[in-house]
């Protein structure tokens, strides 16, 4: 069976859906195929059940790219504003939490619902469960086919994702298309995951699984303040998973563990106790105390000097470490790296070698930090390509 369509799109994820909406609104005929039994997966697991669908604050300088600036067209042509228009159109309830960061009140399921609405109110046909096995282009017509069907297209757009959370069915097929068109692509790696740590790191931190603290992460002048998880593998929490996007293999990570914080301060005054009671003390009114216990152990004050109180200040805020890795895509939230951005239209997200070709959403290097910010990538590339196909 033979089925054509001005537009096709693989995937049917945040950018796909919108790419779509935003098609079929200009009067396109358009049909998205979709691998997984369920279209947006990734929505409904996102921020909890109750999806960070953006952050008010997004702007270039927010995203990892190998072109820093290829953000930039697509961010200012669909800004926040603009899907929080359409969220409160369907009248979904939303609040802010910290650092501009968006959620609904309810449930993530209510962003997809919007999304499929749209498509439906714009003749979008979603087909899911549907594998495509080979896409052809000839004469500026592509193919793609699933096997029994073949799926004929003026414009072919591709937003099959990243390879994040392979369990929800994540796979390179986007760059082997890419490559298959002759595009290059930014090696994929792990972003926004956890590190995990070596033996002698893990021995002496994982056994305070569970405790949380807030710390200044960085790797040379990229830095976030955010709380760290200790975990039974290694460090997690939002200050980690952010600066992992920026970590290479051998890297060292510097963490400041008592961020704008004088702790031994006050032993350096005349007539202070210096002890290691008053020590403990101190470290405790900063760190839960499991931590600030663990701590001590490990950098106990050989001496009580002036000089000994302030190197132990300034341990406290240049702990370096040497993850011995990440957790991997299994749980990475994104994937850093895809489709090389001088390969494509920063306007439209069309394929410069290939017209008709086009590719959105994560499956293209450039990578938000978190909180909302991928998810509005997302939106403005799709948004983009949609007006242009």
């Amino acid at each position: 069976m033979k089925y054509h369509s001005d537009v096709l799109i693989l995937g049917a994820g945040a950018a796909g859906l919108m790419c779509a909406i935003e098609a079929g609104k200009r009067g396109r005929s358009v049909t998205v195929l979709e691998s997984s039994n369920r279209a947006g997966q990734k929505i409904l697991i996102s921020g909890g059940g109750r999806c960070n669908f953006t952050n008010v604050a997004s702007g270039a300088d927010d995203y990892l790219s190998a072109n820093p600036h290829f953000a930039k067209s697509a961010l200012a042509r669909y800004t926040p504003e603009n899907f929080i228009a359409l969220v409160e159109r369907h009248r979904i309830a939303w609040h802010e939490k910290k650092l501009g960061q968006l959620f609904c009140d309810r449930s993530a399921q209510d962003i997809l619902t919007m999304l499929e609405e749209e498509c439906v109110r714009v003749g979008v046909r979603v087909k899911l469960s549907t594998q495509v096995k080979e896409v052809r282009n000839s004469g500026g017509q592509f193919t793609a086919v699933t096997g029994e069907h073949e799926f004929g297209c003026n414009a072919l757009v591709v937003a099959t994702g990243g390879l994040s959370i392979p369990k929800m069915g994540a796979t390179r097929f986007g760059y082997d298309l890419a490559e298959q068109f002759g595009l290059k692509i930014v090696e994929p790696r792990p972003a926004l995951v956890a590190f995990t740590l070596n033996p002698a790191d893990a021995k002496r931190f994982c056994e305070l699984a569970g405790i949380a603290t807030e710390v200044v992460a960085s790797i040379g002048r990229r830095s976030f303040r955010e709380k760290l998880l200790i975990t039974h593998y290694g460090f997690s929490g939002p200050a980690i998973l952010q600066i992992s996007s920026y970590w290479k293999p051998g890297e060292a990570v510097t963490l400041d563990l008592a961020p704008e914080k004088q702790v031994f301060e006050h032993l350096l005054g005349a007539g202070a106790r210096r002890d290691a009671v008053a020590a403990g003390a101190a470290l405790r009114e900063v760190l839960p105390i499991r931590l600030a216990e663990r701590w001590l152990d490990l950098h106990p004050f050989k001496k009580w000097t002036n000089a000994a109180i302030e190197e132990a200040e300034r341990a406290l805020h240049h702990f370096e470490f040497v993850p011995a890795g990440t957790e991997g895509f299994a749980k990475a939230e994104v994937t850093a790296g895809g489709v090389d951005t001088n390969e494509l239209s920063a306007k439209t997200m069309e394929s410069a070698k290939v017209p008709g070709l086009y590719f959105v959403g994560e499956v293209v290097d450039v990578t938000g930090k978190l909180g909302g910010y991928n998810f509005q990538w997302a939106w403005a590339s799709g948004y983009s390509a949609g007006q242009a196909v």
